[in-house]
C-alpha cells in the first residue's frame, strides 16, 4: 500500500452471513458489501468504514478490520443483532442463488452519519444500501473528487426516482448485467450503458461473472476478462472485492482517469477471483500485495497478444 494513497471512504453492510453449497456450509462469518469492500480496498489505500453492527458483532472480526489500515471510527455499535443474512448456492459452478433469511436487525434503522474526520474524503464508495441513504452520505463529503456506487435489484424495483438523482451525483455507477437491463429497458449492454449514462455519471461498470466486466464513458469501451479458476467456494462477495480493488487503484493513484480505471479493474478481476477461492473474506485476508501482482500478471499475459509476462 502507498503511503501516498488517499483513504477511501465506504457506506454499506456488515453482516453476519451463512453459506450453503451442495458439499459444504459456513455459519456466523463476516460478510456484507463493505466488509469485502474495505479488505480489498486495504490493499491499495486506508480505508475509513461507515456501517453499523450489533452487540453480538464478534470481537475477531473487528480485530480483523482494525489489522488493515481500515479506520473503524464510524462503525456504530447499537443495542441489537447485527444484520444476517442467509443462501443457498447450486449449480455446476454455484451460479445459482437463492436467499433464505435475511434478518436487517440493527441495520434496519441505519442512517449514516459521518466522523467529522471523514468529511474531507476525495474518494468515496456508496455501496448497495438504499438510495435515500446513499444520497445522505453525499451531503456530508463536500470534498469528493470521486464517488462510485453500487447498487441491486430490490432498488430498481422499489426505489427508481432515488437512483436517478443518485446517479445524476456520482461519478461511476456500479451495475451487474441484469440490473442494467432492468433499469434502462435496453435488451443489450452497451445500449443499457449508454442510457444509464445519460443520467449523468462519466463512467458505467457492468460487472458480468465469470464473463468479466465492462467499462463505458460516451465514446469508449473498456473489457476485462475475469481470471480463469479451477474451483469456486463461495461466490459471495466478488463484486465488492471486484470495487474494492477498483476504488483503490483510484485512490492509490490520487485520481479516476481512464488508465487508472482500466488498471482497477484488472486488480479487480483478481480480487474478485480470490473472494470465490474460500468462504466469507479468508482467501483475500490471506493474501498479499505480490499475490495479487503475480495473478495481475498472469491475467494481464493470458489477454496480451505476444505475451507480456518475464520468461
Amino acid at each position: 500500500m502507498g503511503d501516498e494513497a488517499r483513504p477511501i471512504l465506504v457506506v454499506g453492510s456488515v453482516a453476519l452471513d451463512a453459506v450453503h453449497t451442495p458439499t459444504e456450509s459456513a455459519s456466523e462469518v463476516l460478510g456484507g458489501a463493505a466488509s469485502y469492500f474495505c479488505l480489498s480496498a486495504s490493499m491499495f489505500a486506508p480505508v475509513r468504514l461507515v456501517a453499523v453492527v450489533g452487540e453480538d458483532f464478534p470481537a475477531e472480526h473487528r480485530r480483523l478490520l482494525e489489522s488493515r489500515s481500515i479506520d473503524l471510527a464510524g462503525l456504530q455499535m447499537r443495542p441489537g443483532k447485527t444484520f444476517r443474512w442467509t443462501a443457498r448456492y447450486s449449480g455446476v459452478r454455484l451460479e445459482n442463488r437463492e436467499t433464505l433469511d435475511t434478518q436487517l436487525n440493527v441495520f434496519a434503522d441505519f442512517h449514516p452519519v459521518l466522523p467529522d474526520a471523514y468529511r474531507d474524503s476525495k474518494v468515496v464508495f456508496l455501496a448497495n444500501i438504499q438510495p435515500e441513504l446513499q444520497l445522505e452520505v453525499l451531503e456530508q463529503v463536500p470534498e469528493a473528487e470521486f464517488i462510485a456506487c453500487d447498487t441491486m435489484k430490490l432498488w430498481l424495483d422499489t426505489a427508481r426516482p432515488g437512483l436517478e438523482r443518485l446517479f445524476k451525483r456520482v461519478d461511476c455507477v456500479m451495475v451487474n448485467d441484469e440490473e442494467a437491463v432492468q433499469f434502462s429497458g435496453q435488451r443489450f449492454l452497451p445500449a443499457a450503458a449508454h442510457v444509464i449514462l445519460s443520467y449523468g455519471p462519466r463512467v458505467v461498470i457492468i460487472k458480468r461473472g465469470e464473463n468479466g466486466s465492462l467499462l463505458f464513458t460516451r465514446d469508449r469501451v473498456f473489457l476485462a476478462p475475469a481470471h480463469p479458476l479451477e474451483a469456486v467456494r463461495d461466490p459471495t462477495g466478488a463484486g465488492d472485492a471486484f470495487a474494492g480493488a477498483l476504488l483503490g487503484a483510484v485512490a492509490r493513484a490520487g485520481h479516476g482517469g481512464d488508465d487508472v480505471l482500466r488498471r482497477g479493474m484488472l486488480y479487480g478481476s483478481v480480487l474478485g477471483s480470490l473472494a470465490v477461492e474460500d468462504f466469507s473474506v479468508r482467501r483475500i485476508v490471506e493474501a498479499d500485495m505480490s499475490d495479487i501482482e503475480v495473478r495481475l500478471s498472469n491475467l494481464v499475459d493470458m489477454i496480451s497478444l505476444d505475451g507480456t509476462r518475464s520468461k
